[in-house]
């Protein structure tokens, strides 16, 4: 092809491509993340990655939003999925029947949102979700279960988080104690930037919405206790009678209860996390790393009263937990803190010299069925180069099978790290290697 046909090879912004030790090492963190989802009898499902516009927008009253891919394939409507949440409530509806509640499922996949690409955002991303489903009605317990699963997600690939535990019965049942039900979401909306713009400014804000002085200090205090389940519910629990508000108490009273039962780690309670306020409707729930507080959140959730409710007329509530897998390996890329990583999953390579490939493919096939990542190195190049490439992509072992080696049934194993060198049988080699 002339030179002025060629297309500069080039991909989207936001869009996150690896190189293969760094897909090694993030393929390694979803398995682990999707092991700890399978031991805590969690099932799988997969949606498709397109659905009808009319059920991707069901929440937002069929308006386009800006951050959505849509478009039409002849006379059908079409969007990619922006999260897995939206698909689980029609998967639910559509399958209520033939489920059984509580419904435990997880779901690892790409969702797609055409926002602004920039630092630690991405278009294209891999969510990992789990979420717990109930038929009319569905037990604290389940809340636990979620940070149960945090807990030993992030155990599990070596990383150090604190989860922060709320409720938003808490604010809402206070807002409405103190005869701002009208004004509820605007406050939560300040008190949810609270850390960001200090006590002071939260305070003058509520006070310029409406909000007197003593009761936007009552709101500001409330918002900002973070520590010890215990001490902070006694602090709390006789603020007000308000029914909405006990509900929030008695409830995170029972979950911390099953926090030390199920010997969850690194729980906090945080009043001050507020997430979305027309989506969750009780437990919430933020992880963060206290060594790398810049990271922001890395896993969150909550509990939602009505998942299916725009498919169906049956009340599913449900409460669930979300890591951005591809953000959360983008963060660890970029600060040096990913374990480390082999540049090939290759353990043994075969070299021929002369007239063995035969023979080499035979002897590769029986470490392959033995459980040994093997593979023959089958180019035309010479011994020397060969060495080469196999010490460059750090395959620990070589195995040299010449036609003298081919006659004896003994081969030269090579230690790639040591040099060391040894002529064993291929029984022997197996013994090695394992």
């Amino acid at each position: 092809m002339s030179k002025d046909r060629l297309v500069t090879p080039r991909k989207l912004s936001g869009f996150m491509e690896l190189t293969p030790d760094k897909q090694i090492v993030f393929d390694e963190m979803m398995d682990k993340i999707k092991n700890v989802f399978k031991r805590n009898c969690f099932v799988p499902i997969d949606t498709p990655v397109l659905e009808l516009s009319e059920i991707l927008l069901a929440k937002s009253g069929g308006e386009i939003d800006k951050e959505l891919y849509h478009f039409k394939k002849g006379d059908t409507d079409i969007c990619m999925r922006y999260d897995l949440t939206v698909p689980l409530a029609r998967y639910v509806a559509m399958n209520s029947e033939n489920l059984s509640f509580p419904f435990k499922r997880y779901q690892i996949g790409k969702v797609y949102r055409g926002e602004r690409a920039q630092k630690g955002r991405f278009r294209e991303f891999y969510q990992c979700d789990a979420d717990i489903i109930g038929n009319e009605n569905l037990p604290i317990p389940a809340d636990a279960e979620c940070l149960n699963l945090i807990d030993k997600v992030f155990k599990e690939l070596s990383i150090d988080v604190v989860t922060h535990v709320s409720n938003r019965n808490v604010l809402f049942g206070l807002c409405e104690a103190l005869g701002l039900t009208e004004k509820t979401s605007e406050i939560l909306i300040i008190l949810d930037k609270i850390n960001k713009i200090g006590r002071d400014n939260a305070k003058a804000e509520l006070i310029k919405l409406g909000v007197n002085e003593e009761n936007a200090l009552t709101l500001t205090e409330i918002t900002l206790k973070c520590g010890d389940f215990n001490q902070i519910l006694k602090e709390v629990e006789s603020l007000t009678d308000n029914e909405c508000y006990q509900k929030g108490i008695n409830e995170l009273k029972e979950l911390s209860s099953l926090i030390k039962v199920m010997k969850i780690d690194n729980c906090a309670l945080d009043l001050g996390v507020i997430r979305g306020q027309n989506y969750y409707t009780g437990t919430v729930f933020e992880a963060v790393c206290p060594a790398h507080t810049e990271f922001g959140v890395v896993s969150a959730g909550g509990r939602y009263d009505n998942l299916a409710g725009y498919f169906t007329e049956k009340k599913l509530p449900g409460v669930g937990m979300s890591i951005g897998l591809t953000r959360l390996f983008d963060l660890l890329d970029n600060n040096d803190m990913l374990p480390p990583h082999p540049l090939s999953t290759t353990k043994l390579c075969i070299i021929p010299l002369g007239e063995t490939l035969n023979h080499c493919f035979e002897l590769c096939a029986y470490f392959k069925d033995n459980g040994i990542n093997c593979e023959v190195n089958y180019s035309d190049r010479s011994f020397k180069a060969k060495l080469k490439d196999a010490n460059k992509r750090e395959i620990p072992f070589i195995l040299i099978v010449g036609e003298n080696e081919v006659a004896s049934g003994k081969y030269n194993l090579k230690n790639m790290q040591t040099g060391e060198q040894e002529t064993l049988s291929k029984e022997s080699c197996l013994e090695r290697l394992k």
